[in-house]
């Protein structure tokens, strides 16, 4: 069984699917969409983290593959639907950077309530400006929280010993299982009029677009710090510039854009009250051994047919493999 990776992952993820001699593991960093949808039709399952796009016309091309591997979270970068209907399964390592992505997540709330970053540079210009960098203490303020999945919920207990009240929204996670991790559950409306610290958890889908635009910053504290590292788009940009340079917010962190690398002309990497970073939620040594390792073992269970796990689209992507199936048999 044939296995591409197209994209470049720790040595100790390759030496696990090496060492099964019913594998072929190729290696192909980097490749371009052309290159891919000529060879892809020769693999049995694929494994990819950001930087390659499986798109439709590439899965529709690859006659062999059962499998995609997203090493990560997110997997707005692979065609669900195409793949759904090609009975192609995917899945993803949704525990290996929870940690990594969490503790950025408060790096970030810290950064933004004493106005580090933009502390950082002013001394190192030579200038000696206390005054200008108070800050706010988390002690006591209210952190909103979007999304209570792994993520989500780490932040949670680790704004506890802040002493930070906490309220979250999540239609998926129970009353019960917020109050576990010492969240309230409360409406969206709500968690934007009461919050101090907005973070964001949450997947970037249809449903999530745009979820924070001007009619959501109309509703929120003037003093109010945003932190978002799920995924750019979830955050709409061009309100975003808006509400930091009318004041209507106090101030964000960005870990995630609408593009990536995004546009470096965007007034977002101008304004002092906005602090940027390239995408670093995963960007640990240890969240890349542990997302290395997991998708390795997912993808070889899968294939050596010792279970499906972290599956995106399954029983779906199964269903629609048996609809095909029935089909071929009644031709």
């Amino acid at each position: 069984m044939k296995i591409l990776i197209s994209d470049k992952l720790p040595s100790a993820g390759i030496d696990i699917l090496k060492g099964v001699q019913e594998f072929e593991v190729n290696c192909q960093f980097g490749i371009s969409p052309s290159d891919l949808k000529e060879i892809i039709k020769d693999y049995d399952a694929l494994i990819v983290r950001s930087s390659t796009n499986v798109t439709a016309d590439i899965i529709e091309v690859a006659g062999k593959l059962k499998f995609i591997g997203r090493a990560g979270v997110g997997v707005d970068n692979v065609d669900l639907k195409a793949a759904t209907q090609k009975g192609v399964v995917v899945m993803n390592t949704p525990s290996g950077n929870t940690t990594a992505t969490a503790e950025q997540t408060m790096s970030l709330i810290l950064a933004l309530s004493r106005n580090i970053p933009q502390a950082c540079a002013s001394l190192k210009s030579g200038k000696w400006e206390r005054s200008r960098f108070v800050g706010v203490e988390l002690y006591g303020k209210t952190l909103g929280i979007i999304g209570l999945g792994r993520i989500g919920s780490t932040v949670a207990r680790m704004a506890i010993p802040f002493d930070m009240k906490l309220i979250g929204f999540d239609p998926f996670i129970s009353r019960e299982s917020a109050e576990e991790n010492g969240v309230q559950l409360v409406s969206l409306d709500n968690l934007f009029r009461q919050s101090d610290f907005i973070t964001i958890h949450v997947p970037k889908s249809t449903e999530t677009k745009s979820l924070i635009s001007d009619k959501e910053f109309d509703l929120m504290k003037k003093d109010v710090r945003i932190v978002n590292c799920a995924r750019g788009g979830i955050i709409d940009e061009s309100a975003l510039v808006r509400a930091l340079k009318s004041n209507r917010i106090k101030g964000c962190a960005l870990d995630v854009y609408e593009s990536e690398p995004p546009d470096f002309d965007s007034e977002l990497f101008r304004l002092d009250n906005c602090i940027t970073t390239p995408h670093l939620g995963a960007a640990t040594s240890e969240a890349k051994l542990n997302i290395a390792v997991e998708i390795a073992e997912t993808i070889k269970n899968a294939l050596l047919g010792h279970g499906i796990s972290n599956a995106i689209n399954f029983p779906s992507a199964n269903l629609a493999r048996n609809i095909e199936l029935e089909a071929k048999k009644g031709s």
